[in-house]
């Protein structure tokens, strides 16, 4: 079965969001906020819904940017995740509030501070800043 997501690119004054997704601060890999999909809402509801959860931010969800699929082959893993520029309705103050305790840690980047830490998928400093139609990444093995 394949699990369907979707993350945000937040961008704001140059900079973006970017979370630690992994309990216990066990890893150092960094991603955009966003998760898994429910039935019967729009991509850009349960985008906004999911970011709300995370980081308490509010959201206006914009165009895809990249289509990217992760796999660990050994759990029998796949997921394809929707990357979505969106920007921000209200205020910037983040309160970490994932419901799940997943999302533990988050900051506001560059291009080159994203570009020198370790991040998923690996052509997010490529796509993220460019325009033009949504890029399709590949599929990538799960790293943690």
């Amino acid at each position: 079965m394949i699990r369907l997501a979707v993350r945000a690119a937040i961008l704001d004054a140059g900079r973006v969001l970017v979370v630690n997704a992994y309990p216990g601060q066990a890893s150092d890999l960094w991603c955009l906020p966003g998760g898994g999909v429910d039935p019967h809402a729009s991509l850009p509801e349960n985008l906004a819904r999911e970011v709300a959860e995370e980081t308490g931010l509010t959201i206006a969800v914009g165009q895809p940017f990249l289509i990217n699929e992760f796999h660990d082959p050994e759990r029998g893993f796949h997921q394809v995740e929707i990357h979505f520029r969106a920007t921000l309705t209200g205020s910037a103050v983040l309160t970490l509030t994932d419901p799940e305790g997943v999302v533990n840690r988050a900051r506001w980047v560059t291009r080159d501070e994203l570009a020198a830490l370790r991040h998923k998928p690996d052509s997010l400093c490529r796509t993220i800043w460019r325009h033009g139609p949504a890029a399709y990444d590949a599929l990538e093995r799960i790293i943690p």
